[in-house]
């Protein structure tokens, strides 16, 4: 018998398996969702949708190079540049609720429950980056220009904002 922490002191024992296990999972879900909202935040703000030689081209500005200077003008104002920026906007707006939802129900839900407002809302942002980059893609007026590195951060929080998604869906809460 162990004079400093006696068989009846619970908080001193070493956590089970199956709780450091459901831990690891959990926050492996966690930093997931992280990865995937820096990537939203970064592909919407970011400057480079499309770029050339002379500029790049993003859902807010065109800027340009000429012998005058840099020159930066207001995206168009055609429907489908504010339709693109809208569902940006929303994808990182449902993909920071979705986690706002799970870390509210992490502490809250009843054994056994499942994150389904988590993964639902995670789920429809996937779909609105989706459709924000296939607009952009069908739309863009100039097809010369190659695409930029926020346009593939964009297509690859997609899939990750699913498969996400997805694990939520799975997820059940052990506790």
């Amino acid at each position: 018998m162990n004079v400093f922490f006696p068989d009846y002191c619970f908080f001193f024992m070493p956590p089970s398996r199956s709780v450091s296990k459901m831990l690891l999972i959990l926050l492996g879900v966690l930093v997931f969702h992280l990865v995937v909202l820096i990537l939203l935040i970064v592909s919407t703000a970011s400057s480079t949708w499309t770029v050339d030689a002379t500029g790049h081209t993003d859902l807010w500005y065109n800027c340009h190079s000429d012998p005058n200077g840099y020159k930066c003008l207001q995206a168009s104002s055609e429907d489908w540049i504010q339709a693109v920026q809208a569902l940006m906007i929303l994808s990182v707006v449902f993909c920071f609720t979705s986690l706002i939802a799970f870390l509210y129900q992490l502490f809250r839900l009843v054994k056994g429950g499942h994150f389904y407002f988590t993964s639902i809302f995670q789920i429809l942002a996937s779909v609105f980056v989706m459709c924000g980059a296939i607009i952009y893609t069908v739309m863009r007026p100039d097809s010369d220009k190659d695409y930029g590195y926020a346009y593939v951060l964009a297509w690859v929080a997609f899939p990750l904002s699913l498969i996400s998604g997805l694990c939520y869906l799975i997820l059940r809460k052990k506790d």
